[in-house]
């Protein structure tokens, strides 16, 4: 089959390798999307330590299922699947809790980490066991499907996070997740959102998803802004989607006393962080890895048009154009959010 491979850090390459071969619990999917996740974009430099060559990236993915094994029960060929980017074990004592995206033995699909190496879905076809696939609505295309992902990360932190309705929510970082956290607290209930980037590009797109104020970091001072808009207090709740100190700083500093922020970026293994800020003025600090069982819910918000994916959209372009695109994201080009990879 035909793959885009990192061959060495900065390097792709597109290979012929051996079609995956199937477990009796396995579907073998032919790829028809996969969108490039900004976790492949950082991992590609060697930077996160996460995609160690050789390795076949890609996890937000949809296709058509054209084998099952011995064991597989309610999946046959022709079924138009996305799946979960984690491979849970399902037995393990997180497993039985539910909580699969904490699983003991968890792998997430095109990750080479040492621990592990789980070719993804920039190829042709791929492996997944049964218990990771969901079946997509009629009416969604492979394209949204794709976009299913990305979105659960989104579904999954506001699952966690205690709104109130009419609360105010500031969400800092207008990429793609924190737009699409936007729209999942509107959902939620949330009254006055505030969303905060230092693209003015972005803040533009935040304000056509739903925010209703948007702020500019470079050109405000985001504390003192939130806290004159809600009387002096701060917003209710915050959700982080950068992952840097910075940005951290900006949503525990603007949140009211006993407010709530649930921290989803993931861009470095440890930051500053305010303790005494957090301590003396009680607030709930909340982590978020992944998505828990929104699949459903994000398929259902695509199908019925409660979520919107086109803003976010950037490009969808064959297997081959890859590598020049991961080069235009890597470049932070203005303008690029969701590319889309076609592998047939």
């Amino acid at each position: 089959m035909k793959a885009l491979v990192l061959t060495e850090y900065n390097k792709f390459e597109i290979q012929q390798m051996p079609t995956p071969e199937l477990g009796e619990d396995d579907v073998l999917i032919e790829v028809k999307a996969c969108g490039i996740c900004g976790s492949d974009v950082h991992g590609m430099d060697g930077s996160t330590g996460r995609r160690i060559p050789p390795i076949v990236m890609g996890h937000e993915a949809a296709g058509v299922i054209v084998e099952t094994g011995s064991l597989v029960k309610g999946w046959r060929t022709g079924d138009h699947v996305t799946f979960d980017s984690t491979v849970y074990c399902g037995s393990c004592w997180h497993c039985r809790r539910g909580e699969i995206n904490l699983c003991d033995h968890r792998m997430v699909l095109g990750v080479s980490c040492g621990e592990y190496r789980r070719h993804g879905a920039y190829a042709e076809y791929v492996a997944v066991p049964q218990r990771i696939l969901y079946r997509i609505p009629g009416n969604v295309s492979f394209e949204r499907a794709a976009m299913v992902e990305p979105l659960s990360i989104a579904m999954h932190a506001v699952s966690l996070t205690p709104i109130t309705l009419n609360d105010c929510v500031l969400v800092v970082g207008a990429g793609m997740i924190g737009l699409l956290v936007i729209q999942a607290a509107i959902a939620a209930g949330c009254g006055q959102l505030i969303a905060v980037d230092l693209e003015s590009e972005k803040l533009e797109l935040a304000r056509q998803l739903g925010a209703s104020i948007v702020l500019n970091a470079n050109e405000c001072n985001v504390a003192d802004e939130v806290k004159r808009l809600t009387e002096g207090r701060g917003a209710d709740v915050a959700f982080e989607a950068v992952g840097a100190s910075t940005s951290v700083n900006v949503a525990v500093h603007t949140l009211r006393k006993g407010g709530a922020l649930t921290l989803i970026g993931n861009l470095a293994p440890t930051i500053e962080f305010p303790l005494q800020a957090v301590v003396t003025r009680e607030l709930r600090v909340q982590g978020s890895c992944a998505s828990r069982g929104d699949y459903p819910a994000c398929l259902d918000f695509i199908s019925r048009g409660r979520v919107n994916l086109d803003p976010v959209h950037s490009a969808s372009v064959p297997l081959e154009a890859g590598a020049e695109w991961f080069r235009r994201l890597y470049n932070k080009e203005k303008g690029l959010m969701k590319v889309i990879l076609n592998p047939t």
